[in-house]
């Protein structure tokens, strides 16, 4: 069956509200929600009728697009999904849709060897990978590392939509640290991934600078159309240049010099802890010094640790004075009796 866009905007609105567990929805909310969408989306207002966000709702339950959404109406005037870890982008793809990326794929390998590609080459293989074990049924030839309880990836196209097309974000957001959960003001600028877990980069309202919101940590997004975006000349590659990790630290970068043991020396030279990284001394029991330049912060920290006692901070001595009462604390866990 065909769709025509705005249908398949309404759809993936009406999902979006129903995954979002903590506010109830009305009807009336739900059109209110794909005529803001639509809004976004066109650049112009859409009348969206009571009987259209029905109809759509109709459709999403049945099987003729495949969805079987389970959406329950309860006291008699809220929409759910009556199983709270569904959402329509998770159903399977059909026939139509796989020949659509296959054709896709084999079109995007005719471009790998340009340098302009050059960066696509894993992905490509990636969804090549996706395509024929969906079209075949067989195991997938690719493995990745995956976290399948991982919180906040829902969020992902809904802010990769707002950056695009430059909205300013209110955001629902509790960090670890904080008690109750509070509403930031936010202009989006990029989404950054490190270690498995997505990061929403921008501008907050307190003017902080640059700042990171884990996407696990986000409990609601809205838009506030009524502030203006704030253009911000951010270039993410210089931004985070100097660092491992997305902390990044006031100060300057400093030098930070480490002993390898010969174990792990072949992996650190293969695999770089940083861009920066040198070679500049290599003993002759195998081991290692290398260097690299960065900003210490939080997750060098936890790189570091990771090497045990494979591994030396040799300077600064501020960060090898940290790392040695780390392990200290942590070797007199093991010192107390294990009840």
């Amino acid at each position: 069956m065909a769709l025509n866009k705005n249908a398949l905007i309404r759809y993936k609105t009406i999902d979006k509200c129903l995954q979002n567990g903590y506010r109830q929805w009305t009807l009336e909310d739900l059109i209110e929600a794909c005529s803001d969408a639509l809004y976004e989306y066109e650049g112009r207002s859409i009348n969206v009728s009571k009987r259209t966000v029905q109809l759509d709702i109709q459709m999403m339950r049945s099987d003729k697009l495949g969805y079987n959404a389970p959406i329950e109406v309860y006291d008699k005037k809220y929409y759910r999904y009556a199983d709270k870890g569904y959402s329509m982008t998770d159903i399977p793809l059909n026939e139509n849709d796989m020949n659509v990326l296959s054709e896709t794929v084999e079109m995007l390998k005719q471009f790998k060897d340009f340098s302009l590609f050059s960066e696509l080459g894993g992905i490509i293989q990636r969804l090549e990978d996706k395509v024929y074990t969906e079209k075949t049924r067989s195991s997938s030839i690719i493995h990745l590392d995956k976290n399948e309880n991982l919180k906040g990836l829902n969020w992902l196209d809904e802010l990769y939509q707002a950056i695009q097309k430059k909205v300013v974000l209110k955001v629902e957001y509790k960090s670890f640290k904080a008690a109750e959960a509070n509403v930031i003001t936010f202009h989006p600028y990029v989404l950054k991934e490190f270690n498995n877990r997505w990061f929403l980069i921008g501008m907050g309202n307190k003017n902080r600078g640059v700042v990171n919101l884990a996407l696990d940590r986000i409990i609601a997004v809205d838009y506030d159309f009524a502030i203006p975006y704030q253009e911000h000349d951010f270039d993410a590659d210089k931004f985070y240049k100097d660092v491992v990790g997305v902390t990044v630290n006031q100060g300057r970068p400093s030098v930070v010099r480490i002993w390898i043991d010969r174990h792990n020396a072949p992996y650190v030279l293969t695999k770089p802890l940083h861009h920066s990284q040198r070679l500049v001394k290599k003993h002759e029991d195998g081991s290692v010094e290398i260097t690299f330049l960065v900003k210490p912060n939080f997750e060098l920290e936890r790189l570091l640790l990771g090497f045990g006692e494979s591994m030396e901070v040799l300077k600064p001595e501020k960060l090898r004075n940290r790392i040695a009462e780390k392990l200290r604390n942590a070797a007199q866990q093991y010192d107390q009796p294990n009840e």
